[in-house]
């Protein structure tokens, strides 16, 4: 895979800051990504990339069916742009949008909008009937653990859909159902603690054994119960990077999430079952030097969302033994970085950072640089080099 000086010669004349991704290890992280979904079709969600020729690489892959959008709008944008299947991972409440889609027959046929609660599916039936058309809809039902202690209830995982037993889905279903203009496809259930956690310790492991034993029989039982009011379901959607082999295994699951895995940003380590590759830089030149150790280099505040701590942090990956410092940590304009003991940065040259999440830093930077080797394959637009910003 691409080192530091690969980096350096690849990008050599650049200006500063960038983002390279090297396609070496991009490209082995979805060939691990693909043999550990076993065959099982793959959705790409398209918030982990934000790269349309990054996930126009990842679409070519046989076994993948489609992407995973984050925006209506953004849904929109890709099924313009040719996308035949586009499932819209949230809800939203945004009436232009589902007008616009209404309003676009092709694209009402490529894209499928996630709802879980009839206040969502009311704005969307109101626009497909005066539309004119049949939108369809996918159920996002909670796939957190719950453990009962006494009268007391934990929730492990994170706070997503409100619907959680199989009796709460199918109520949802035949309501939905029941509105004019729809059509339910599918159902999500998002494991986000197993797919999102790094194995960081016994308890953790155990939450997620306990999680997928528990999501092993209710997701059968949720899907029964949903096809018993409106037929049978043709997208079952589950999982993520962390736990696409765990997630193909049920047999109530059509197709699994993957995203992050392909850049392999810093919250991914820590996984027993898997390792990514880092694929994902973010470049930054240092403009001056303060003092003895340290060394401060332009731009480089790309903190990732979640709670505020430093495993947020972007983190200094080359040259080696670069530390932020605590007092000031990755600034917005400069960023002060603290050099192993005996070495030295000059004026000019480059250090290589890696974002704690996937796609959002791209959100920062207009174009990305396809690197192969020490070669630089080609310059590609962002969402944002795009003119495109979907919150």
């Amino acid at each position: 895979m691409t080192g530091r000086a690969q980096l350096d010669r690849a990008t050599a004349g650049l200006p500063a800051p960038l983002v390279a991704i090297d396609l070496d290890a991009l490209e082995a992280n979805l060939d691990d990504l693909l043999r550990r979904a076993g065959g099982r079709p793959v959705r790409l969600a398209t918030k982990s990339v934000r790269v349309r020729a990054v996930a126009d690489l990842v679409r070519a892959r046989a076994g993948v069916v489609g992407l995973m959008a984050y925006s209506p709008w953004e849904a929109l944008w890709l099924a313009g742009a040719g996308v035949p299947d586009v499932l819209v991972g949230y809800p939203s409440a945004d009436d232009a949008a589902f007008v616009a889609l209404a309003a676009d027959e092709a694209a009402a046929s490529a894209v499928t909008l996630m709802v879980d609660d009839v206040a969502q599916a009311t704005r969307i039936s109101r626009a497909a009937v005066a539309g004119g058309v049949t939108l369809r809809v996918c159920l996002d039902v909670d796939a957190s653990l719950r453990v009962r202690f006494g009268p007391l209830v934990a929730h492990l995982g994170v706070r997503r859909s409100p619907v959680h037993t199989p009796d709460e889905a199918a109520a949802l279903a035949a309501a939905v159902a029941a509105l004019p203009g729809l059509a339910v496809r599918g159902l999500m259930l998002y494991e986000a603690q197993v797919a999102g956690r790094p194995d960081s310790g016994p308890l953790v492991r155990a939450v997620k054994r306990a999680s997928l034993a528990d999501l092993a029989r209710r997701r059968t039982a949720v899907r029964r119960a949903v096809e018993a009011v409106v037929g049978p379901l043709d997208l079952v959607n589950g999982g993520g990077t962390g736990s696409v082999a765990q997630t193909a295994a049920d047999p109530a699951v059509t197709e699994v999430t993957i995203g992050s895995g392909l850049y392999g940003p810093t919250l991914f380590e820590g996984y027993r079952a898997f390792t990514a590759r880092p694929a994902a830089f973010v470049g930054l030149d240092v403009v001056r030097v303060p003092g003895p150790g340290y060394a401060t280099a332009f731009g480089g505040g790309y903190v990732a969302s979640g709670p505020a701590g430093r495993s947020r942090w972007p983190r200094p990956q080359w040259p080696a033994g670069l530390r932020l410092t605590s007092e000031e940590g990755a600034g917005e304009v400069q960023t002060p970085l603290r050099l192993p003991r005996g070495s030295r940065l000059a004026v000019g040259d480059r250090v290589w950072v890696r974002h704690a999440k996937a796609g959002e830093v791209m959100e920062r930077f207009a174009q990305v640089h396809l690197v192969r080797g020490d070669g630089l394959e080609r310059t590609v637009p962002t969402y944002r080099g795009e003119g495109r910003s979907f919150g």
